[in-house]
């Protein structure tokens, strides 16, 4: 069977994706990236077009998972140009040169949206920051092509390939080293465990499902809840500061609630991670 290719794999999703299903899944990292974890892995060259065809006629993929992008809000603001020739430069030259045969599954963002709202997939986009507009342009052009999927996620708490991205490691790196922490006092988001969203992600990706899917969660949360709980569960102090979005210097969401128009088994809510049982957690920092 030929494989599924994964390009973005020191994504929290991407990385947990290439773990989960080793045996189907061909991850590629993005380059400049030294973590040892992930040195086995080949290295992404979008930036060449004759090294993504030389790719596809080497694999003969039926399945592309896209979760290559720079989700860096503040450093996609500071420069727009860079932000644009990764999240939508990089994937233009891939949908030029992909296969007709290969399914594009594009994993997508709910920084598509910014003001305050419960969004479903019919929802109008309405995104507030370089990061958001680049993300709206890209899945435009993932959904030209027949037979694609552009599936839009919240946050998903999770291990990251360096041990300090990502909500959860994030949280640890800086607690155990007593640098400061300041947590978004009005921003709520749709929050899962990244194997949950993994698990889903692989079963949308594997159906005839085609177009825009949202990933829900059971409910929206807080990212004050959020960082209180999982420092808790980890037996940290729970010590950090608080300021409005308002006071941040770049734009930065509020409170984004995914849900879905669609009532199949493959568009149930994912338990939100304060939801979750107590072994969710230990198995994700295990």
């Amino acid at each position: 069977m030929n494989p599924i290719l994964l390009f973005g794999a020191t994504s929290i999703l991407g990385f947990n994706l290439a773990k989960l299903f080793s045996d189907t899944v061909v991850p590629f990292t993005s380059p400049g990236n030294k973590t040892p974890v992930i040195q086995k892995w080949p290295v992404l060259n979008l930036e060449d077009p004759w090294w993504i065809k030389a790719l596809f006629d080497q694999y003969h993929p039926n399945v592309l998972l896209y979760c290559h992008a720079v989700c860096d809000v503040p450093k996609c603001e500071a420069n727009s140009e860079w932000a644009h020739e990764i999240n939508v430069g990089h994937l233009q030259r891939v949908l030029t040169a992909l296969p007709q045969q290969t399914r594009m599954v594009y994993v997508s963002s709910d920084h598509v949206f910014g003001g305050d709202g419960t969004y479903n997939e019919c929802s109008p986009p309405c995104p507030i920051s370089v990061y958001g507009r680049t993300r709206l342009e890209a899945e435009h052009l993932v959904l030209e092509r027949a037979g694609s999927l552009v599936i839009r996620t919240g946050l998903a708490i999770g291990p990251s390939p360096n041990g300090r991205s990502g909500h959860l490691d994030w949280l640890r790196y800086r607690n155990q080293r007593q640098l400061p922490i300041t947590i978004v006092e009005d921003e709520f988001r749709s929050v899962v465990w990244v194997e949950d969203l993994a698990r889903r992600l692989m079963k949308l990706a594997s159906s005839g499902t085609t177009g825009i899917r949202h990933i829900a969660a059971t409910r929206t949360v807080s990212r004050i809840e959020l960082a209180q709980y999982l420092l808790k569960r980890l037996g940290l102090e729970v010590n950090f500061h608080c300021e409005s979005r308002h006071q941040r210097p770049t734009p930065h969401l509020g409170r984004v609630s995914l849900t879905s128009t669609y009532r199949d088994e493959l568009s149930q809510a994912l338990s939100s991670v304060l939801d979750s049982p107590e072994t969710a957690l230990l198995g994700e920092v295990a």
